[in-house]
């Protein structure tokens, strides 16, 4: 990069997005503008109004062009509106961008911001494209609705790979998995199993792993026990939260999403629209998700003034009404002069929280690209299927009695099960059923073929059983790729 380069202004995609978004951003890019932040602003409009104009995901293709245009989107918070139909914003950004890091810095400001743990500095990075949140959900029968979890070997070893990267570029000196393997063997089961992979090769660098509900329990108590946490979509967006909340307030976290061509930056708070409009929300969150995207685009200079100011104001007890209490706080004041407060102290380093200090020059190399490692073939034998019924026919003696007959070319009905339970045979009789059935069928000589699978379904919608989704049951290297009946 020349000096040249360094200087000139690197274009950047904003949307002020809904409810407080619109006085949030106006403040957050004063502060940038002041701090001398080098930026070629593209303004666009999402949310609601998009959401109003027949735009399923809350962006048009405007919007679409310039974000993949400057590769860099600066975000205010959106209202998706309820009801089917409507698809997260967030969600739709993540996924289509490949925005697979999610990245959110929780830290404590004792004492100028009241909090139980003085001590927390905690980086909570979550997957980002996967889990329940791929949003895969179908209606199945009357009483049950599904909705499916997806973990990937090279989605998961992605974000671990990132994780161990930031810990290692951020002298961070251990790094915590939070998983619930001793249920979902499987697919929490293979994020362990690759997190375990990928820590061997950071020897420097401590790794645990804890069942998340204790892990977000010793979070909410102890959090200075922990440094980078690195989990799956859902228990990432819980966590998250729970660790911003601590620190004393959520209005203080920013967000950054990280892909390889493009990231995304958002405070994690929502878009409050009972406050909008009175200028009193707090743009610290935005303000810090702007600090992250500077460093990001290389601006770690404007960054540092940005955030050191910030932290002196803090100190100085200017706080916005979330965060005042009296003791700590000396003025209360509103949105645009909180941000006044913030450019009154840019070059000024705050007393007593450590100050900041960022590197200029090109973004993280890790933010760029995570190399993958190579995974030869595997050995995949078909062994059996899953069948799933609608069927409020009787008892699953009764249901029994419907599918036995209906089995041949080698496959035999092994077990049937309802809303996971074992119902037959020798199913304990107190079990709640619900209109869901799952049956059971596994091949006899240990391997069976498509057109055995395919047979066996043209016999049962001949007799007039209705089945609502199938599973192929295989064995992957010789060991179950299913869970047991």
């Amino acid at each position: 990069m020349t000096d040249a380069d360094s200087l000139a202004p690197t274009p950047i995609t904003v949307a002020d997005g809904d409810g407080i978004g619109p006085e949030v951003m106006e403040a957050v890019l004063r502060v940038l503008a002041t701090a001398g932040a080098r930026l070629d602003v593209d303004r666009i409009t999402v949310g609601e109004a998009s959401y109003r104009q027949g735009h399923v995901g809350g962006l048009d293709s405007a919007a679409w062009e310039s974000i993949r245009r400057t590769r860099v989107f600066l975000k205010g918070p959106v209202t998706t509106p309820q009801g089917q139909g409507f698809k997260s914003l967030n969600v739709v950004a993540r996924t289509t961008l490949g925005l697979y890091a999610n990245v959110r810095p929780c830290v404590s400001y004792h004492p100028y911001v009241r909090t139980r743990h003085p001590r927390m500095d905690v980086v909570i990075i979550r997957e980002n494209e996967e889990d329940l949140y791929a949003g895969i959900e179908h209606r199945q029968t009357d009483d049950v609705i599904q909705s499916v979890k997806l973990i990937s070997q090279p989605g998961s070893e992605r974000i671990i790979r990132y994780a161990f990267e930031y810990a290692r570029a951020n002298h961070r000196r251990k790094v915590t998995a939070f998983v619930k393997d001793n249920i979902m063997k499987l697919t929490d089961g293979l994020f362990l199993r690759i997190f375990q992979e990928v820590a061997a090769e950071y020897p420097e660098i401590k790794a645990d792993h804890l069942i998340v509900d204790i892990g977000a329990a010793r979070l909410a108590d102890q959090p200075e026990r922990f440094d980078v946490i690195v989990t799956l979509n859902l228990y990432g967006d819980i966590v998250s939260d729970i660790a911003a909340q601590i620190t004393g307030s959520v209005g203080l976290a920013g967000s950054a999403n990280i892909g390889p061509d493009c990231a995304m930056f958002e405070a994690i708070h929502g878009s409050a629209p009972m406050i909008a409009g009175q200028g009193i929300a707090n743009p610290s969150g935005l303000m810090m998700a702007a600090v992250m995207m500077l460093v990001h685009i290389g601006q770690g200079d404007v960054a540092a003034r940005v955030h050191n100011a910030w932290l002196r104001t803090i100190e100085d007890g200017v706080h916005t009404v979330d965060i005042f209490s009296r003791g700590l706080s000396r003025y209360r004041v509103g949105t645009q002069a909180f941000a006044d407060s913030v450019i009154e102290r840019l070059g000024e380093l705050p007393v007593t929280l450590p100050s900041v200090g960022y590197a200029t020059g090109m973004r993280p190399a890790f933010d760029r690209a995570i190399h993958l490692s190579p995974r030869g073939p595997v050995r995949k034998d078909l062994v059996g299927v899953d069948v799933f019924f609608h069927w409020s026919g009787g008892s699953p003696a009764d249901l029994a009695a419907a599918v036995l007959p209906l089995t041949g070319d080698g496959l035999v009905l092994s077990s049937i099960s309802n809303r996971s339970q074992k119902v037959w045979p020798e199913g304990h009789a107190g079990v709640f059923c619900t209109d869901h059935w799952r049956c059971r069928f596994l091949a006899r000589g240990g391997h069976t073929t498509h057109g055995e699978i395919v047979a066996l379904l043209g016999r049962i919608a001949a007799a007039g059983l209705d089945f609502i989704q199938t599973e192929n049951l295989c064995n992957f290297d010789g060991k179950s790729g299913f869970s047991a009946a």
